[in-house]
């Protein structure tokens, strides 16, 4: 993970003790480790002789960031590879996660994406090699599913490809616009950064403890100058291979019945005695469909860099990046669940019966027991590529000492397929003694199933076959041209203008007869005859996920593979596909950005010292064109919908220097990032997934997000390679875009649409009707708010102390973030404000690094408050979040000598959970899941 800036923090969570032991072995295999170098320059037995100390390894890299850091004038925080082909992290989002102010959001146990300064994902700009770059994948439902928003995914790359990163906090006129958050700048190698002929690689095992599964790792590097220097080339390669177990249980939410009938409990069973009532039941909240969880992933990532380097002479520089990355994933999610929760009707929560029940001070039935109860063994299959591909060109011209060009073109491609998501569900209905009790565990509750034997065949019916494949397609084009003049050595004027076309594309296919209608439920051929026996095996919840006594921890789910071949799935006779039923997935954006900036850098003497800075302002319009699906009369109309607007964002920047060492820096600037794709589908779409009725809809009007931004930061360099900081930030957010949430009956809807749309996309599914509660997503502009907070850095080698105590250091990072954001309901009124989504209050980090010419190990410690996820919440629920992490990883290398390293590191040592919640005082489960810790040994080599 990037260390170029980190800070302390303890976890209430951890204990002393643990962390306490751990430093204590890092300590102790240093102190052996630093006998080896004879210690330092500090413990020189002549006071008078003095000895250069050179830097390398992970020290130097630290020490390059921050002096990197130290010239800049905007507010920066840089990473920088340890060495050849070596980033010091296995996922770039979990290097960034060092960065002070910047937190991740994990998938399946690995980073995906990040937020900056509390400012979510989609407010952050990405760009490759100067070149902007969406890059998306398919997650999982609890991750998001596949991505249709602006959020770039980090997962798709290998960190090896890279060689530095830059975290950009506060905006220039001459980087362009898109970013609330911060600009991250991510650099491949090139020949010019090595000297001369140079081969690197690496090779790595890893092992998951709950998985129990090894996964290989490589990397290779060569790079070689040619005709004295003046032509490079250069040719990276790096592969993964990752198998995964995930498991956990989830709700879908909680609910209660509230006033409709239909959505109530039947008369309790005579066998019920006591309290609460009926009603009381009724009102309280029950889960919605209460399940235990596997998921397996399997993995492999591939990651090519290329670049060409051409210096005909000290005034031209010509470079050629060439970027490949492919990102596979095959994907099974295996469910024992009760979905009748959430069902309505005869058929569903008024047949269940209440044999005893429990609820608790916070009105949530935490215990039940049930007859007459529908169960559900869900499997899902999917199959997944992203393939990225960029290529740049960039040219560098000095005319004279005073004036000089550079030229930028270049495009990127982020192709994501998923050509196969089928899932099977088995039924059985009416299973009497049905029990879940959440007392004891509000996480992992005790799941027994009554008088159903879950593991025979004869206990399920193949109830629906969904078969959805999917994709998007991010597309960018570029074209720029800076000219610097340099006035004069005070003030250098820097202009020029720039052009972006960016095109996103997002299909879905499902099971069609040519119309809306859902088909799901339409079992073909003798799908509805053939054994169960013939297409299902057992499967089972690892012993250390830890679930209570009287669980069940097998069952019988379908065989996806066996029933290809079974049901005949690939028969397109038999499962006809086509666009029909999921049209609010079938849409296009197409964005054309046309602006230019005009800057002025200034450095000057004021009162002794040096003041320098920027100034500027960068004009940009939009032209947008939305093609989408929308509903006329019922019937489905392709529609397309153009608009247009600018913005004019000046920008400030400022340092004084009030010594060698001591720095303030402030910023002012207007930023903008344009609304999420999803959002500007001028159509809407309207889904049934089993129980799970929604209606999305778009809004290709919405303006952007706008805000003004202000920084403030102290830097204080007390010493050689360390540093001391405090930032104050703000931001005022005067336009934001909020996801209105509603749920209601989907009759007499506000968008118009009949109930036939409604009636359509149920099908054949059991309580699904128009006058059944549907959850609406609609967009809207809203006030927004603002956003402040600050960040204190701590960086220091302990060059001071005797011995090899001198080979250690330390980096630690605070931030502490507020915002209030005004959230609205359907009417247009503000029912709450709190938070903004993805926005914790707090986050630190903490690294103890020990590093000598010999041997490297560091601890590192990265917690991240709890946050938001859905204001308003769903379903009655007042809000929904996710739980505070604490990650601790270890990393160590051993140089045999100056071309091979041994390396061992160790990841997610405290055995984190992804703990989602609904409800801000019933704190009920919605999602945990852990994937236990993994482990790699490995050796580098360099020449």
């Amino acid at each position: 993970m990037s260390e170029s800036k980190q800070i302390l923090g303890k976890n209430a969570e951890i204990s002393r003790a643990v962390r306490l032991a751990m430093a204590t072995a890092l300590l102790s295999v240093a102190s052996a480790a630093g006998a080896q170098d004879g210690g330092s320059a500090a413990s020189s037995d002549n006071p008078e002789d003095v000895e250069e100390v050179v830097v390398t390894g992970f020290r130097a890299s630290l020490n390059q960031a921050l002096e990197a850091k130290q010239a800049q004038v905007g507010a920066i925080d840089m990473i920088v590879a340890e060495d050849i082909a070596d980033f010091p992290d296995l996922n770039l989002a979990e290097s960034l996660q060092r960065v002070p102010g910047v937190v991740i959001a994990r998938d399946a146990g690995e980073g995906r994406q990040i937020s900056v300064r509390g400012l979510g994902p989609q407010f952050t700009r990405v760009r490759i090699n100067g070149i902007e770059a969406m890059s998306a994948n398919g997650g999982t439902d609890a991750a998001g599913g596949t991505n249709r928003a602006r959020n770039f995914d980090f997962n798709t790359f290998a960190s090896e490809l890279f060689s530095n990163i830059t975290v950009r906090k506060t905006a220039a006129a001459e980087t362009e616009e898109g970013s609330l958050g911060a600009t991250v700048d991510l650099r491949t190698g090139r020949p010019f950064d090595y000297d001369g002929m140079t081969v690197a690689g690496s090779l790595q095992l890893g092992y998951n403890d709950l998985s129990e599964e090894s996964d290989p790792r490589a990397a290779f590097l060569i790079s070689n100058t040619f005709a004295d220097g003046k032509v490079g080339a250069l040719f990276s390669l790096a592969y993964t291979e990752r198998k995964l177990a995930d498991e956990g249980s989830s709700t879908v939410r909680w609910q209660n019945s509230g006033t409709a009938a239909n959505n109530q409990f039947g008369p309790l069973d005579p066998a019920y005695v006591g309290a609460p009532t009926l009603a009381a039941i009724n009102s309280a909240f029950r889960p919605r469909i209460p399940r235990y969880d596997k998921y397996e992933h399997e993995q492999d990532r591939l990651g090519i860099t290329a670049a060409l380097q051409f210096a005909p002479s000290e005034s031209t520089e010509i470079t050629l990046d060439v970027l490949y990355s492919e990102f596979n994933a095959e994907r099974d999610e295996m469910f024992l669940e009760t979905p009748v929760f959430s069902t309505t009707g005869g058929a569903g929560i008024n047949d269940v019966n209440v044999v005893d029940a429990e609820i608790d001070a916070s009105n949530t039935l935490v215990y039940g027991v049930f007859n007459d109860v529908d169960i559900r063994s869900e499997a899902r299959h999917d199959e997944l590529t992203t393939k990225f591909t960029q290529v740049g060109l960039d040219i560098e011209h000095s005319f004279s000492d005073t004036f000089s060009v550079s030229g930028l073109v270049g495009f990127a491609e982020a192709n994501h397929d998923n050509p196969i998501q089928t899932t099977l569900l088995f039924d059985a209905n009416n299973v009497d003694g049905y029990t879940y009790d959440y007392r004891e565990n509000s996480r992992l509750p005790l799941i027994s199933y009554g008088t159903a034997d879950v593991t025979n065949p004869a206990t399920w019916t193949l109830t629906q076959i969904r078969l959805r494949p999917q994709g998007t397609i991010n597309s960018f084009q570029t074209a720029s041209i800076d000219f610097e003049w340099k006035a004069s050595d005070s003030f250098t004027l820097k202009f020029g203008p720039q052009w972006k076309n960016y095109i996103f594309k997002s299909t879905e296919e499902r099971r069609s007869n040519g119309t809306t209608g859902n088909q799901e439920s339409v079992l073909p051929g003798g799908a509805g005859t053939a054994p169960i026996n013939s297409y299902s095996r057992l499967v089972s919840l690892s012993s250390g996920l830890g679930v209570p006594a009287g669980t069940a921890r097998t069952w019988l789910i379908p065989d996806m593979n066996a029933a290809v071949d079974v049901l005949d799935l690939d028969n397109s006779a038999l499962f006809p596909m086509g666009i029909e039923p999921a049209l609010g997935n079938n849409n296009e954006i197409e964005e054309d950005d046309l602006g230019a900036y005009l800057q002025g850098d200034f450095s000057f003497d004021l009162g002794g010292r040096t003041l320098r800075g920027n100034v500027g302002v960068r004009y940009v319009q939009t032209d947008q064109t939305s093609d989408g699906y929308t509903f006329t009369s019922g019937a489905p109309l392709l529609a397309s919908v153009s608009r247009d607007y600018s913005d004019t964002l000046p920008s400030l920047n400022l340092v004084y220097d009030f010594s060698d060492e001591f720095l303030v820096r402030f910023g002012a600037a207007k930023v903008m990032t344009r609304p999420n794709l999803g959002n500007l589908n001028p159509g809407a779409a309207v889904t049934v997934s089993g129980n799970n009725r929604t209606v999305t809809a778009g809004n290709p009007d919405l303006e952007p997000f706008r805000a003004t931004s202000y920084d403030l930061s102290f830097e204080w360099y007390f010493a050689s390679e360390s540093l001391l900081s405090v930032a104050l930030f703000y931001k005022d957010i005067d336009s934001f875009v909020q996801t209105i949430r509603e749920t209601r009956p989907f009759t007499d809807n506000p968008l118009g649409l009949p109930d036939s749309v409604a009636i359509a996309a149920c099908g054949t599914v059991a309580g699904c009707s128009p006058d059944a509660d549907w959850q609406f997503n609609l967009p809207a502009n809203t006030p927004g708010g603002d956003v402040q907070g600050f960040e204190i850095s701590y960086q220091q080698p302990f060059s001071f102390l005797p011995g090899a105590w001198s080979n250690f250091g330390a980096i630690f990072n605070y931030t502490g973030v507020e915002s209030e954001i005004d959230y609205l309901d359907a009417t247009g009124a503000v029912v709450t404000t709190t938070d903004l989504t993805g926005l914790s209050k707090d986050a630190y980090n903490a690294t103890l690094y020990f590093d000598n010419k010999t041997f490297s190990a560091r601890l590192s410690a990265a917690y991240r408050a709890d946050y938001l996820t859905t204001v308003p919440g769903r379903n009655g629920n007042d809000v929904e979040g996710t739980v505070e992490t604490f990650n601790l990883d270890f990393s160590s290398s051993y140089n045999i000598n100056e071309n091979f390293t041994v390396t061992l590191e160790a990841l997610n040592l405290t055995e984190e959970f992804d703990d989602q919640w609904v409800d801000s005082i019933g704190n009920r489960l919605s999602y945990y899941h852990f994937q236990g810790r993994q482990y790699f040994l490995g050796a580098r080599f360099k020449y």
